[in-house]
């Protein structure tokens, strides 16, 4: 199974009081920089799969995403912290955690900017009607600007679906195409004026993916990070879920912006 590179944590640098789940800047063994994106912190786990697999298929469809990485935390460096909250926080992570490459310099998207062309923000909003992100709004663009380019960062709010699977969700029948055919609200997406030709796009991104590549996608995620839940007691049963989700979804174009085909399929 391919993974991701393992990073081991050398030293925490800042937190980055953004949203609820305080990410931080940490450097690693490796002399690299990264944004952590802690297990320990409230939003759970599901958050670190989604930011994987979301970013892994945004880099499969030609978008420019950061380098992830798991790191390996030892929460011993906690002594060093002063702050409590991000010593309750360095405590409750150890182990895997999710590193994401920093792009040093990199500043937030602002519409005056027009960095990115119609054609790659259709790209971006095929990607969030796919994935069923509802964090690309202009409150929180969640995009970067880094040496001119355009960049997709923070997914964590993408595949809604899974947050039900501890409750049982995932055993009732007809699950998958349930979010297959679940249209998706683009009204409030940052990119939505400035968007080419989706549908023309629409048949190139899907043929980019299919079950296979999904599966690739799934390998990535660490065992350590795929919960077991009613009807998928394994890590290998979670990501077949996840392939099934998402395959279900490339077969349908009800959550496509603009096709009108609400619950059809192709």
């Amino acid at each position: 199974m391919s993974e991701l590179e393992r990073v081991r944590v050398t030293r925490f640098v800042t937190p980055l009081r953004e949203g609820g789940s305080l990410p931080g800047v940490v450097e690693g063994e490796d002399l690299g920089t990264y944004v952590c994106k802690f297990r320990g912190a409230g939003q759970g786990l599901r958050v670190l799969v989604a930011e994987v697999v979301v970013g892994e298929i945004a880099r499969r469809i030609g978008l420019r995403t950061p380098r992830l990485v798991v790191l390996d935390l030892d929460p011993a460096i906690a002594r060093y912290e002063a702050d409590e909250e991000v010593q309750d926080l360095l405590n409750a992570s150890a182990g895997d955690n999710l590193g994401i490459d920093f792009l040093p310099g990199a500043f937030g998207w602002t519409d005056e900017q027009r960095t990115a062309v119609p054609e790659e923000a259709a790209r971006v909003l095929w990607l969030d009607a796919f994935c069923a992100n509802v964090d690309r709004s202009w409150r929180n663009p969640n995009l970067l600007v880094w040496h001119g380019d355009l960049w997709v960062i923070d997914h964590g709010a993408s595949l809604y679906f899974h947050h039900g699977w501890p409750g049982g969700s995932l055993e009732r029948d007809g699950a998958p195409q349930r979010f297959a055919d679940q249209p998706w609200d683009g009204s409030d997406h940052v990119l939505r004026d400035g968007v080419g030709d989706l549908e023309g796009l629409d048949e190139q991104l899907r043929a980019l993916l299919g079950p296979e590549v999904l599966a690739e996608v799934l390998a990535l995620v660490p065992d350590a990070w795929l919960e077991p839940v009613p009807g998928a007691e394994s890590p290998e049963e979670l990501r077949a879920a996840y392939v099934a989700f998402l395959t279900a979804r490339l077969g349908s174009r009800a959550w496509l912006p603009g096709s009108g085909t609400a619950g059809g399929r192709r």
